[in-house]
């Protein structure tokens, strides 16, 4: 049996108290009118429409066009995807056939104190058809004109993705932020002729309907079907390049009709309410476990905290350019239902701890054995859940994320179902497990087995035992 040193416990117990502060605090610092978000706390969650309100806008075709009912399904989906794209999970998007319309709901920005909604619109990005054209001729009024008006390379729908990254694009090592571009088979050979033919002569401009987002210069042809698009970018301008462009293409121009804003249904003073609700029962779990389990009961209640950090951390982005996500009332059911599981799981480990010192066990060997027969119970309760939120979240997520592309050979018979309730309660059920196991098992498994060294708690007593006489 390894030997964890007595050290241990305080580095890991202050270093988890230490990221659960943060990711509630944050920091940030001022420098004249201008705030610098170093790490995010709590107070850039994106609450939900449920919780804080938002804005309710009916899009319409541009003037002169009747869409047909496939093409409003096109384009709702299209802007199911964008909201998601943005981790705006809570929304609701319907199609009015009868009336030729869309109508799209989403919460407020973050931070956000004005409630414009007109920033609010402009938030959910351009509802514009995404061209990428020759060149970059425009006339008095910035609109393409020349060859780039008559020469259309590729469509929205020809790229499959754009990430913003950073790092070096070329062999001098500069570090720098830029947009890689993956295109579909449908736009390669059209991408692949165009940069053969005006690399090191022209760009390629990048339009949302008729206004320019980028314009870069073609260094060299691309016909892998990816390309990096670099200038003067910083994280900012590079991820919102990238947000643009994944936005995908609607079937058709899409203009403002009308918009309102919404109240909330529970409000940021029943926000407020349940947040105090959930400190209180916080408190109460960690007496609980304290006084029935004594020393795992502190251990269990220090992961506990950890848990709720990560799980936090996950909903604010924690460090700046990681986008934060929407939490909803689903997913705060998501939340609960994860700081369940990590109860149980130092539930289960601090009874069979109790159990192996009644038998007889050392301390040492009590605390080696009760992680040890525990962790199958727990890890076969947590993989489940893994399971249940990726189906959760492949199934009704962004079509090209990750777990969507884990899934498709099994929903490739099933049409896209972008929904955000159900996936926000995928996504918190999903980063309280892992955190749950980070926290739960692994940095109190090390408290544990580091603090039982002391010689104050050698005593069978402190472990649930019968004490020593």
């Amino acid at each position: 049996m390894k030997r964890v040193k007595k050290p241990v416990f305080w580095i890991v117990a202050l270093l988890t108290i230490l990221f659960t502060t943060l990711s509630m605090t944050g920091i940030t610092t001022q420098y004249g009118d201008i705030e610098h978000v170093i790490i995010k706390g709590v107070d850039q969650i994106r609450w939900g429409i449920d919780i804080r309100g938002g804005v309710d806008v009916t899009f319409t075709p541009e003037s002169g066009k009747d869409a047909t009912s496939d093409e409003l399904s096109a384009a709702a989906e299209v802007m199911r995807q964008r909201l998601v794209t943005l981790n705006i999970t809570d929304y609701e998007v319907y199609t009015d056939d009868a009336s030729n319309r869309i109508i799209v709901r989403f919460p407020w920005k973050e931070g956000e104190t004005d409630f414009d909604a007109e920033s609010a619109i402009a938030e959910l990005g351009d509802t514009a058809v995404l061209t990428f054209r020759e060149s970059d001729e425009v006339d008095s009024d910035g609109l393409p004109s020349g060859v780039t008006k008559e020469t259309v390379i590729l469509e929205g729908k020809d790229v499959k993705s754009a990430k913003a990254k950073y790092g070096p694009i070329d062999s001098s090592g500069t570090q720098q932020w830029y947009v890689e571009l993956n295109l579909n088979d449908s736009g390669k050979d059209a991408f692949a002729e165009a940069t053969t033919r005006l690399a090191g002569e022209d760009c390629i401009s990048i339009w949302m309907d008729d206004t320019q987002i980028s314009a870069p210069n073609v260094n060299s042809a691309i016909t892998d079907g990816t390309a990096i698009i670099s200038g003067s970018f910083n994280q900012d301008s590079a991820e919102s390049l990238a947000n643009k462009i994944n936005g995908g293409a609607l079937p058709f121009k899409l203009e403002t009709e009308n918009y309102s804003t919404i109240d909330p249904t529970l409000g940021i003073g029943a926000r407020d309410a349940m947040v105090l609700s959930g400190v209180i029962a916080f408190i109460l779990v960690c007496l609980f476990m304290i006084l029935w389990y004594r020393l795992p009961g502190i251990v269990a209640c220090i992961a506990l905290a950890g848990q709720v950090g990560g799980m936090l951390a996950a909903l604010t982005g924690f460090l700046p350019g990681m986008n934060s996500f929407t939490l909803t009332i689903p997913g705060i059911a998501g939340i609960i239902l994860g700081i369940g599981i990590g109860v149980d799981a130092n539930i289960i480990t601090a009874e069979r701890i109790k159990e192996e010192i009644n038998s007889g066990k050392s301390i040492d060997g009590a605390v080696e054995l009760g992680y040890k027969r525990a962790f199958s119970a727990i890890f076969d309760s947590n993989i489940t859940n893994v399971i249940v939120a990726i189906i959760l979240m492949g199934t009704f997520g962004p079509p090209n994320s990750a777990f969507a592309t884990l899934l498709k050979p099994l929903l490739f018979m099933f049409p896209a179902s972008t929904e955000g309730a159900i996936y926000s309660f995928g996504y918190t059920l999903l980063v309280g497990v892992v955190a749950n196991f980070v926290f739960g098992i692994f940095a109190s498994k090390y408290m544990m087995k580091s603090v039982s060294r002391f010689k104050c708690c050698r005593n069978p007593w402190v472990y649930g035992g019968s004490r020593n006489v």
